[in-house]
């Protein structure tokens, strides 16, 4: 049954149209290269509006993964598609693992604490992920190859795209929960302290420091430079045509690079050029 009829799951029509809409996505983050305002994470504000930020993030999070497996399990049976090929489930499965770490367990199980959230970013972020889920959902859910002699020949380049693509999650794994130390090791020692007085523990929400274990020695956001890596995997392998996955990627790094940008100006405003040192924001050697 659809959720909303011709769009989740979405006719060929309309799937084509949000296809074309999102490789345009990079035009509205346009906004971003003159704008350092960006409530939230690092940079958010005081606000009677804001949503917390656990919740904020893994509503705003979920709709695309949730979406995505709706699509791939009602959409083929309006296409009268039997079964879908295995290269689609290995995709879908990339996607629902990395989103289900970054919108579920890593808000909601591992984060000491997250700052709000405003609710304009809450909106954006919620319609970048249903729009992805759209894209990508369509393709794989009978848009795209439906059988697995359209994969055949290209089994070489899915096996280098999954290496990629896993390294890219374990990297940028291992980069959050560095920054995730930084809060915890504040918050054992404010309790340690607070033992002491007898008094509770404060809050560790807008604890920051500059990191240093890995990548963080060469850029200050190691963790978005890891996810670009982990979706260029995943579009190597969808393949060159695979436009959704290409746009993704595009939408992501065009998304993510001037919050990197601005959030370099932020750390040397905080904690000052010297402390920040050689660091480029987000490219080792380049930006």
């Amino acid at each position: 049954m659809a959720i909303v009829e011709n769009w989740l799951p979405p006719s060929r029509e309309n799937w084509e149209l949000i296809c074309k809409i999102w490789q345009w996505f990079p035009v509205i983050t346009a906004a971003q290269w003159l704008l350092d305002w960006y409530p939230q994470g690092k940079t958010s504000i005081i606000s009677r509006i804001n949503i917390p930020g656990k919740i904020g993030w893994a509503t705003m999070e979920s709709v695309g993964f949730i979406s995505l497996i709706y699509i791939m399990y009602t959409l083929p049976g309006e296409l009268r598609i039997k079964e879908l090929p295995w290269g689609n489930w290995t995709m879908a499965g990339c996607f629902v693992i990395h989103y289900v770490y970054r919108a579920v367990i890593s808000p909601l199980f591992l984060n000491p604490s997250m700052s709000p959230i405003h609710p304009l970013v809450w909106i954006l972020a919620f319609c970048f992920q249903l729009c992805n889920a759209i894209s990508l959902g369509g393709w794989l859910a009978g848009y795209g190859p439906t059988t697995n002699s359209d994969w055949a020949g290209r089994y070489w380049a899915m096996e280098i795209g999954l290496v990629i693509w896993a390294w890219g999650l374990l990297g940028n794994m291992f980069h959050d929960d560095d920054l995730r130390e930084i809060r915890r090791a504040a918050a054992r020692k404010q309790k340690k302290e607070a033992e002491k007085l007898g008094k509770p523990a404060g809050s560790v929400d807008k604890v920051y420091m500059v990191p240093k274990n890995g990548l963080f020695q060469y850029v200050l956001f190691a963790h978005y430079l890891c996810e670009w890596v982990e979706w260029g995997g995943f579009w190597l392998i969808g393949g060159w045509n695979c436009v959704p996955a290409r746009a993704f990627l595009v939408n992501e790094i065009t998304t993510m690079l001037p919050r990197a940008l601005q959030g370099k100006r932020w750390y040397e405003k905080k904690f000052g050029k010297d402390k920040v040192g050689n660091r480029k924001a987000v490219i080792p050697g380049l930006v």
